[in-house]
């Protein structure tokens, strides 16, 4: 049976693990309650869906597996779990805001807060898995512990998340004004996520945080998408949803801003992102 499942004190994602009471600089910048958020969630999913469910097969995904989606976003991964697990497994995907989930695709739909909600089925998942989601959660730590707590003996913890600092720029090949001006934007953004609690290192501490939380068997890849229209799209839609708040910062003009969407449209920049780092291990069984 599909249901769709709400917390009592669950607020909406005004952010992720923050409450709505919140000043508007504390909250999460890239809210997915924003009208640029579908088509975010489109282009990440273009990025790096691929990535991720090659990471679902090796770790064992299979018919039959009980697998919790942690601040799901879209339903692109949900429903590739509700694929491979079949009619005998069982897929949740939770997120503080869950509208952009389909509760008819196949998967269970719980509003939850993973910082500040009790693990939902603890002890029963065989995979847990999480996708840009802790960088911006200031407790970490105790959004891992949770996340460890649900997993059954034996089970695998999969958290891929950004590490900007290991490569901050949007144009690699800065040949001219265009790709400079996307590069200060860039920095810009970084910034307004910065002041707002996110880490741009954390993407590089997975490994010794999966330890820390007790987890056995950790590794780690990397992945580093350069160009193309995904890359593109993603980088206009999000330039689009944070424009009010780096014009507010004077982080840029709207001149800059509408130069730089207009060479994005172009596809003259070759737009790459941060190294997407995936890392997993197993709960001690």
């Amino acid at each position: 049976m599909i249901r769709v499942a709400f917390t009592q004190h669950a607020l909406g994602r005004e952010d992720v693990g923050m409450s709505a009471s919140q000043p508007e600089d504390q909250r999460y910048l890239l809210d997915n309650a924003r009208v640029e958020a579908g088509e975010r969630f489109t282009w990440l999913a273009e990025l790096f869906d691929g990535v991720t469910r090659g990471h679902f097969d090796r770790l064992g995904v299979q018919a039959g597996s009980r697998c919790w989606e942690v601040g799901a976003g879209g339903s692109s991964i949900p429903e590739a779990l509700a694929t491979a697990v079949g009619p005998t497994g069982h897929v949740l995907a939770t997120d503080i805001n869950p509208a952009w989930l389909d509760a008819q695709a196949g998967y269970e739909v719980l509003r939850h807060d993973v910082v500040t909600d009790a693990p939902p089925e603890p002890g029963t998942f065989d995979l847990v898995h999480a996708r840009l989601l802790l960088v911006h959660v200031p407790d970490r730590a105790r959004a891992l512990a949770t996340m460890v707590a649900a997993l059954r003996p034996g089970g695998w913890l999969l958290i891929e998340d950004a590490d900007t600092e290991l490569q901050p720029l949007a144009c690699l090949d800065e040949v001219g004004p265009a790709q400079e001006r996307a590069n200060r934007l860039r920095r810009a953004v970084r910034e307004l996520m910065t002041r707002r609690g996110a880490d741009m290192r954390y993407g590089r501490t997975l490994p010794r945080a999966l330890r820390a939380a007790g987890l056995d068997e950790v590794s780690a890849s990397g992945f580093f998408p350069v160009g193309g229209t995904a890359c593109d799209r993603l980088e206009a839609a999000t330039v689009r949803m944070v424009r009010p708040e780096l014009l507010a910062a004077g982080l840029a003009d709207d001149a800059e801003i509408d130069a730089h969407l207009a060479a994005v449209d172009a596809g003259v920049l070759d737009l790459t992102l941060a190294p997407l780092i995936s890392a997993w291990g197993r709960r001690p069984s």
